[in-house]
């Protein structure tokens, strides 16, 4: 199975490179800058255990051909437009896998190539490109989840899964890897709007007389949307999410803040706004949600 990867960042970087080292075909489609530098001096992954580095093969967007088997979207969700213009020259055949936050990126997919080409993908890593370049993992925190979405999707994943399962790195299976997605999505829009509308950690929230007691309602939000939309979440799964949001001491945060405290772009608009606009206008309350969507639209100097 020939593999192409868009980006070496966060997630493209260090996932790839796990499959790299075992034994996967993996080509990384980057930018001229990105490549020189790898090219230079190979793409080093830091991690909590120990560093590597792995001398990847690349190429650039006028260099491709129809010739991989799967293609991974390892982008931001506001990058997708520019992704898929970059693999107009290899995406006539071939799986697209994206690992997006939010879930309109489906969609999207779904309407170019259709869904039987439209694999479905979760990733958990907390990660960034350092000014060396190359890829840090902040915690020891890394799993993909991978699942198909039509019967033509089944074989091509499992033989991915087998991939996966040779790495060091946590893997799982889905067969509605479409609720996967559902729940991370409502996890990530309540720790994000909390991180972001109190400029602080899950510990430091926690520590607050009502820090506990918001964290739950916005998640209830969430939650109440992904059932409208017949995705609801398990109560084993709200119960294990709402045990991280509310964790006493925790410095955990939403990349979500990273950006938003360093001035980058970030993905408010795909990790809260269009969850909101799944309330089926104003039939789900969700205030708190709103709240965040707003703090972040108007701290990003955006309208939608």
């Amino acid at each position: 199975m020939k593999i192409l990867i868009v980006g070496a960042g966060g997630i493209g970087g260090f996932f790839g490179a796990k499959l790299q080292q075992a034994g996967a075909d993996i080509t990384y489609l980057l930018r001229k800058q990105r490549q020189q530098l790898i090219l230079d001096q190979g793409l080093t992954i830091e991690t909590p255990k120990g560093n590597f580095t792995i001398h990847p093969k690349t190429v650039l967007a006028d260099q491709l051909e129809p010739v991989y088997d799967l293609i991974i979207l390892a982008c931001k969700a506001f990058d997708l437009a520019d992704s898929l213009k970059s693999i107009a020259k290899a995406s006539s055949k071939g799986i697209i896998l994206p690992f997006l936050n939010g879930y309109t990126h489906l969609q999207t997919l779904d309407r170019q190539f259709g869904k039987e080409r439209v694999m479905g993908g979760v990733a958990h890593i907390a990660a960034t490109i350092s000014e060396t370049g190359s890829v840090k993992q902040l915690t020891e925190l890394g799993s993909l989840t991978i699942g198909p979405r039509t019967p033509e999707q089944v074989a091509l994943c499992q033989e991915l899964f087998a991939l996966c399962q040779k790495t060091d790195f946590d893997s799982f299976y889905k067969e509605d890897i479409e609720q996967a997605l559902w729940d991370k999505w409502v996890f990530l829009a309540t720790l994000a709007g909390m991180t972001t509308i109190c400029r602080g950690s899950i510990g430091e929230i926690a520590a607050t007389p009502d820090g506990k007691e918001l964290s739950k309602r916005m998640f209830a939000e969430c939650c109440a949307i992904a059932a409208s939309q017949k995705h609801p979440i398990s109560q084993k799964t709200q119960a294990t999410s709402e045990e991280i949001l509310t964790k006493e001491g925790s410095p955990f945060t939403a990349s979500m803040l990273r950006d938003l405290l360093a001035g980058k772009k970030n993905e408010h608009q795909h990790i809260l706004g269009d969850l909101i606009g799944f309330t089926s206008n104003g039939a789900i309350d969700c205030p708190l949600l709103k709240i965040a969507y707003t703090h972040m639209a108007v701290e990003s100097k955006q309208t939608v």
